[in-house]
């Protein structure tokens, strides 16, 4: 639906992306599933190979220049195949956006480029044991020591660690509540990866947690620098939740579509089950849900390509911070609506492998969690919300005083 806003270019992007999508052998997604697969490097290589990774980045560092609309309609058709490649496939557009906004010209070409070539693999160091969400909650530590840093810690539920040859990681660098630092840490013998989770769902993507043993930094791979590690955080923010809700919509779209063809074939009680409204209107549900939150998430697009393609930022007080997180709370809670709409229509051999909604409700539940909460969201947005109401006052016409009874100040009790 969202092609009708884009222009030749962006409509042959999106070309692309489902032609890559469609590329993929399903026997990959199996063994992923099954965990015989635990990092499919050759899809990224072959993303790359298409020159459909980082769409937003210049193209001197192997980009093509594209709006953010462009990218979440591309990572839709991405999505079908599920939260694991689809997070793959965005990871070069998460860490490639502190490394385009704020990296040095030497980062940029040491570590952006090639990760658009398919030559270096990403994968970004942000969870630990002792905090999630609570981004300032970090426990890992960077010392300085001459011209490098020392770094010991640990993080966990890193997708594509298994993979990966380095790691955007933050790390506390001070005293302070907000002394916290990006840094890029490539992969040596003092970075433990281990593979230890037994995840319900998003299998195959080199999920793992990180161990930092005495990990030596070189000083010029700081990002932006000393102590600016928020800043950074603010502006990975946007790709985070971007690239999440519209995966998730690509995952509640193919759901879906299953569920439709399904109701066409199936017979019960002498008719197709499509005839029945409430399966008919269960896909009706769905089909709204995914068409607002596509509508929002293409908004909110819009909204960060007006602040600048690259590092837009959601500090606050800013209308992209807003937006953002109202298209990823909407974007995964509507894929969750559509999945399991589509499992109910599908009845008892939904719940079963036959069918890959099984599998796409064990991604997407994921997707309510990972880059910030849901909950965490909605703390978000009614905070944007009540600042933007404070600082601007009413969008339009002040409606207040036009109720019957408004001259009535003395009814207005506040205390």
């Amino acid at each position: 639906m969202i092609e009708v806003l884009l222009d030749d270019a962006g409509r042959t992007v999106v070309a692309e992306a489902r032609d890559l999508a469609r590329s993929v052998d399903p026997d990959l997604l199996r063994r992923m599933d099954a965990d015989e697969v635990r990092y499919p490097k050759e899809f990224v290589v072959e993303a790359a190979r298409r020159n459909l990774l980082g769409l937003r980045f210049p193209r001197e560092h192997g980009g093509r220049a594209l709006p953010w609309t462009v990218e979440v309609a591309a990572i839709e058709e991405v999505g079908v195949l599920g939260a694991s490649l689809g997070c793959l496939y965005s990871l070069p557009s998460i860490v490639g956006e502190g490394i385009a906004a704020f990296g040095t010209a030497d980062q940029k070409e040491r570590f952006l480029a090639p990760t658009l070539q398919g030559r270096r693999f990403c994968a970004e160091a942000l969870t630990e044991p002792r905090g999630g969400s609570d981004f300032f909650g970090a426990a890992t530590r960077a010392r300085a020591e001459g011209d490098h840093f020392v770094l010991d810690g640990q993080k966990r539920f890193i997708v594509g660690a298994e993979g990966a040859d380095f790691f955007f990681v933050y790390a506390r660098t001070g005293d302070g509540p907000r002394d916290i630092t990006a840094f890029l840490v490539e992969r040596d013998d003092t970075v433990q990866v281990e593979s230890l989770y037994n995840l319900m769902g998003t299998r195959g993507g080199g999920t793992g947690r990180l161990r930092f043993r005495g990990t030596r930094v070189p000083a010029s791979n700081v990002v932006l620098g000393l102590n600016r590690g928020a800043e950074v955080f603010n502006a990975m923010m946007v790709p985070e939740r971007l690239t999440s809700a519209a995966g998730a919509m690509g995952m509640g779209r193919a759901a879906i579509e299953v569920a439709a063809r399904y109701s066409t074939r199936r017979r019960a009680f002498g008719k197709t089950i499509r005839s029945f409204e409430a399966v008919s209107f269960k896909v009706a549900d769905a089909v709204a849900a995914l068409d607002a939150a596509r509508s929002l998430v293409h908004v909110a697009a819009r909204t960060a390509d007006a602040a600048g393609t690259v590092g837009a930022g959601i500090a606050e007080g800013t209308r992209v911070r807003r937006l953002v997180s109202e298209a990823k709370k909407t974007a995964t809670e509507a894929a969750w609506l559509a999945i399991n709409h589509a499992m109910q229509i599908l009845g008892g051999i939904g719940y079963t492998d036959v069918y890959p909604v099984e599998r796409f409700l064990r991604d997407t539940r994921l997707a309510l969690i990972w880059t910030g909460t849901n909950e965490v969201m909605d703390l978000l947005i009614q905070h944007e919300y009540y600042r933007e109401l404070a600082e601007s006052g009413p969008a339009g016409r002040d409606v207040e005083p036009d109720a019957r009874g408004a001259a009535a100040t003395d009814e207005k009790v506040f205390d």
